[in-house]
């Protein structure tokens, strides 16, 4: 069983920054791929980030390449989302998922469908 939690979410105004923290509660984490998914009211929960477990590949949706980066730190258990640049429409709940991989992949950790844990959210609201 892994437990997530996310933090540092918050009133952000459009074009700060913001990081997210994962803090994940497996003594196998380094088994996880992670990921960050994000989902704004009345819509589906989307793809934003993925990392594979050696921290060596990361993979992005494409709305946020170039701004936001994904980042882990194994020996702390916890995984990271840099958000830079942000928009008003990226007002959202933001959740941080675990995907059991066997191979050093991230693209693999893209479909919500496939995560093996989730944590609860952490609310990222914007302001002009």
């Amino acid at each position: 069983q892994v437990q997530l939690a996310e933090s540092g979410g918050g009133l952000v105004q459009t074009g700060d920054s913001l990081r997210l923290s994962c803090a994940a509660s497996a003594r196998s984490f380094s088994s996880y791929a992670m990921s960050w998914f994000r989902q704004a009211p009345g819509k589906e929960r989307d793809f934003v980030a993925a990392i594979s477990v050696s921290g060596s590949n990361t993979h992005y949706a494409d709305s946020v390449k170039g701004r936001f980066t994904i980042s882990r730190d194994n020996a702390k258990n916890m995984a990271y989302l840099q958000m830079n640049s942000r928009k008003p429409e990226e007002q959202a709940v933001y959740y941080c998922a675990a995907d059991l991989e066997e191979k050093d992949y991230a693209h693999t950790s893209s479909d919500r469908r496939t995560m093996d844990y989730w944590g609860k959210g952490t609310l990222v609201k914007g302001s002009s």
